[in-house]
């Protein structure tokens, strides 16, 4: 093949849609993987029609310890090699951490931070022998901000794929392997619709809002540049920036502060998983 294969995961909406549309736009065929068929199929027919790509479509579920491993097989089936992973499905956990069952808090780590860290592991071999690789890993500006009242676990696990992307982005170095975190602010996504805090956000200034496209382009770019960390707009890179440098107390205060105008809900609202 003499096109290069770009996997993404959750890449049946929003963000991870955008990125297997800003890969198939820059000429690579993209393996599509989620849980929902249907939509992944329709993206599939899409993108080849109008980018003249070749694609392949996975249903797997990154929830479940077993996903990494079919989706691998699956590639490894069409004697395909991963020469770029977009790691990007996911979903909002809402309600505190006693609110919830610590089965959904299980499935949440194993999606959200173990199913991203065992694809790198099984891919980034094979980029080290061919000397190629990129690895985007899409974390979220709570990563470089405190923790927040709910949620309980998100800025944790965003904050280690930070981490570990920035340990990816040294030691791919000598590789030709670049490694992003992808840290983007309140994107207009079906996420909100389906972990219920549409109405909320919906309060909320314009200029906070991404489009799924903006923060796709500027991921792709940014791994392509081998930046560690990418922060798309300028109020986030702002405010993390701002985040950054406060004393961690101010800091906090801060997010006490203001974080009751977009989780004043979460109380009661449960959210169900969503891929991308």
């Amino acid at each position: 093949m003499s096109r290069r294969l770009a996997l993404v995961t959750g890449a049946s909406s929003g963000i991870g849609k955008a990125l297997a549309r800003e890969y198939a736009a820059n000429g690579w065929d993209v393996a599509l993987t989620a849980r929902r068929e249907d939509k992944l199929r329709a993206l599939s027919e899409e993108l080849e029609k109008q980018f003249g790509i070749e694609t392949y479509v996975i249903t797997a579920d990154l929830a479940d310890p077993a996903g990494p491993g079919q989706i691998i097989d699956a590639l490894r089936a069409a004697e395909r090699d991963v020469d770029a992973l977009i790691n990007n499905a996911g979903f909002g956990l809402s309600g505190t951490y006693t609110q919830t069952t610590w089965k959904q808090q299980s499935d949440f780590i194993q999606l959200m931070f173990a199913s991203y860290c065992e694809l790198v592991h099984r891919v980034m071999p094979g980029m080290q022998e061919r000397g190629f690789g990129r690895i985007l890993n899409v974390a979220s500006v709570a990563g470089l901000s405190p923790g927040s009242r709910g949620h309980t676990l998100y800025s944790a696990v965003k904050s280690a794929l930070i981490k570990f992307s920035q340990s990816l982005h040294f030691e791919g170095k000598e590789f030709g392997i670049h490694a992003t975190a992808l840290c983007p602010g309140f994107t207009y996504s079906e996420f909100h619709d389906v972990n219920g805090t549409r109405s909320m956000v919906s309060q909320m200034p314009s200029f906070w809002w991404l489009s799924a496209e903006q923060v796709a382009e500027a991921g792709y770019n940014a791994v392509q540049r081998n930046e560690p960390i990418c922060v798309p707009g300028l109020w986030y890179k702002f405010m993390t920036g701002l985040m950054q440098v406060l004393p961690t107390h101010m800091a906090m205060w801060l997010m006490d502060r203001n974080q009751s105008k977009f989780r004043a809900a979460e109380d009661t609202t449960q959210s169900t998983p969503q891929e991308g």
